[in-house]
């Protein structure tokens, strides 16, 4: 991504409604996944940090980034060393983890496919990968564009690339679908208008964020219980065979 992009997630990532209300979701699946405290967490792409804090309530948590900036500024909010890293070609560990998670990152990958060849050899025995992406090829435009995404995901595209690395598929499912029809209306301004920064990417007025803050969490009770066909992201839980 630009660096600008790093220093505006420093700025937004605990107060945007959309970075707030994501991170209480991961919660919402880590409780269900996490029986045992006990565990080591890897975060793949912890950007500048903000998930970081929330995964140390479920086990001893580590984590690569790629960028400079953002590493640094997550090693300094948190107190963890963060290795400079990258998939599929450059993972600086040689341990293997109970959980993995990539929250939006694979879509930053050019080959997607090797690199969740290469997520299975970081797991456990039973290990677990927890991965978000952005859903919805169609929706693809300025936002991914300023992002640096090589794609959306649909579910299809997903599931073909999970059988690929060998992977077992324990849930699939879109989230933030609740906004999606404001999302569908913020992509098709974008068209129109072609704006240097999508529309919706900075933190809206208090009230507002508020409101779409509150929308977006009262998702989080369905997310352990039914799989959504659409939304604007999307989920994927895999266990290593």
């Amino acid at each position: 991504m630009e660096e600008k992009i790093y220093h505006d997630m420093a700025y937004q990532q605990e107060n945007h409604w959309w970075f707030k209300a994501r991170r209480e979701h991961i919660r919402t699946i880590l409780k269900k996944y996490t029986p045992n405290r006990n565990i080591k967490i890897l975060e793949i792409g912890c950007g500048t940090g903000a998930n970081l804090s929330m995964l140390k309530e479920y086990g001893e948590v580590y984590a690569m980034e790629m960028n400079e900036f953002a590493s640094g500024y997550a090693s300094e909010t948190t107190g963890l060393e963060i290795k400079i890293g990258w998939l599929p070609d450059n993972i600086p560990f040689d341990e293997k983890f109970n959980i993995v998670c990539l929250f939006d990152v694979i879509e930053h990958v050019k080959d997607d496919k090797t690199a969740l060849k290469e997520l299975q050899k970081l797991l456990l025995p039973d290990g677990i990968a927890i991965i978000t992406v952005p859903a919805h090829p169609l929706l693809y435009g300025v936002h991914d564009k300023m992002h640096h995404h090589y794609r959306r995901y649909s579910t299809k595209a997903l599931r073909k690339i999970i059988d690929e690395s060998h992977m077992k598929t324990l849930k699939i499912s879109h989230f933030n679908f609740l906004l999606f029809p404001a999302l569908l209306i913020t992509r098709i301004i974008d068209i129109i208008l072609k704006p240097e920064r999508s529309t919706g990417y900075s933190i809206p007025n208090p009230f507002l964020n508020k409101i779409l803050y509150k929308i977006f969490l009262s998702e989080k009770f369905s997310l352990n219980l039914i799989s959504v066909p659409f939304g604007g992201s999307a989920f994927v839980i895999l266990k290593k065979h």
